[in-house]
């Protein structure tokens, strides 16, 4: 399945819109990657613990997606769109919300 932030791919005509699909996933953060993130945003650097729950929570939205998207019959997504929210008490639940439009190709 071919799934792009743009609109169209170039070659292919968009023979049928099957609607909008969502993927998401919502992930607690647990304290010691919260104490390491808070002893990186004193002393500086990236937090690695944060950018891989990230990077494994966006890869599980988009595989939802897909799987909405083959569930009504499409081979594509268009104009896929990527959002994050912190949810809870301080934050310490992470959102990641992927859409976009389910479509069949020629």
């Amino acid at each position: 399945m071919i799934i792009t932030t743009t609109n169209t791919i170039q070659g292919k005509n968009i023979k049928e819109y099957k609607g909008i699909v969502f993927g998401e996933v919502i992930v607690g953060v647990n304290i010691i990657k919260d104490f390491m993130a808070g002893v990186r945003d004193i002393v500086g650097g990236r937090s690695k613990a944060y950018e891989n729950t990230l990077g494994k929570s966006r890869e599980e939205a988009i595989e939802e997606l897909k799987r909405k998207a083959t569930a009504l019959g499409s081979n594509a997504v268009v104009g896929l769109k990527v959002d994050y929210e912190t949810l809870g008490q301080n934050g310490g639940m992470i959102m990641v919300t992927v859409s976009g439009t389910a479509v069949v190709f020629e």
